[in-house]
């Protein structure tokens, strides 16, 4: 049925035409195709010379819950959870379909997996106190993201920052997560239910990271944990964060709050170490009379600096 529903938006929507909205009657070129989810399609267009994002279905039902929860993002104070929305309307297309369609601010970055390859692994600790705190103001406002996956984050750049940029699944805390994908879900991983509360985001937040070391993902085997664990174990990147980590996966953290703050005494405690290495090593040239080269936590300094900017922007 899925599929189907992609085929019909296909042969509606095609780069070149307009959609005009049968309310308000603002008209949107489409230029071309960003995607399809389990709701619809979501096209890059241009509205008065600006690039926008337009999402469209013929699932109204769903399209109004979207919606009010783009709604619920904008109302939390301080930060950007979700694209801004600029429209919502209907649209009748040539051969008499209905639709509906909102139209959301277009986020213009590159994948997760892609920024830390070329940037290096430093960023991780950016990101991931970035999404803890995102995740704590969602979760705080009575959301959970429920599809929480690579594909709908986006790194934007100056200065780098993680961005949502599909939250057709977030759920109501209490209720059954309405929308997901097997690799990041507890539930297929048999390490919990699909109950909407903030573990279930912060086992998928693990997967994320895991997937942007393993791009073509893994089978769960035999004893799922155990898989879960000897992946995580053998991706050297994540190793300053492992702890932190397992526990998210064994839905340890009732809050992501108490995750972010013991990833944050993590990578103090990280910084403090290779300080006190740093200086250890130091004494040894100066009493060698070699040349002292100085270094700091760069990991971590870089991860709480930025999580710190991150706050005023």
């Amino acid at each position: 049925m899925m599929k189907q529903d992609w085929k019909k938006h296909d042969s509606e929507v095609k780069p070149g035409m307009f959609i005009e909205g049968k309310w308000h009657k603002k008209k949107y070129l489409i230029k071309k195709k960003l995607g399809a989810g389990a709701i619809g399609s979501v096209y890059l267009c241009d509205v008065n010379g600006r690039p926008a994002a337009l999402k469209i279905s013929d699932n109204s039902t769903s399209m109004t819950v979207e919606v009010n929860v783009l709604k619920s993002l904008e109302k939390v104070q301080g930060t950007r959870l979700g694209p801004y929305l600029l429209d919502v309307d209907d649209w009748v297309s040539p051969l008499g379909a209905k639709y509906s369609f909102y139209v959301m601010e277009y986020l213009k970055g590159e994948p997760l997996g892609t920024f830390i390859q070329q940037q290096g692994k430093e960023w991780l600790g950016v990101f991931m106190l970035q999404l803890l705190e995102d995740l704590n103001k969602l979760h705080q406002s009575g959301w959970v993201f429920g599809d929480l996956k690579t594909e709908n984050l986006m790194v934007i750049q100056t200065p780098p920052r993680l961005r949502w940029v599909d939250v057709g699944g977030t759920t109501q805390i209490g209720r059954a997560i309405k929308e997901y994908t097997e690799f990041y879900d507890r539930g297929y991983w048999g390490m919990g239910t699909r109950r909407a509360e903030p573990s279930y985001d912060l086992f998928a937040f693990v997967m994320v990271f895991l997937h942007v070391y393993y791009p073509k993902r893994f089978e769960k085997g035999a004893n799922p944990e155990a898989t879960l664990m000897r992946k995580l174990n053998e991706v050297k990147a994540l190793t300053p964060y492992r702890h932190v980590l397992k526990k998210a996966l064994m839905g340890k953290y009732t809050s992501s709050a108490d995750m972010k703050r013991e990833l944050i005494q993590l990578l103090q405690r990280v910084q403090q170490h290779k300080q006190t290495q740093t200086r250890s090593q130091s004494r040894k040239k100066m009493n060698s009379g070699k040349p002292v080269a100085i270094e700091i936590g760069g990991l971590t300094f870089l991860a709480v600096g930025y999580y710190l900017l991150s706050l005023l922007l």
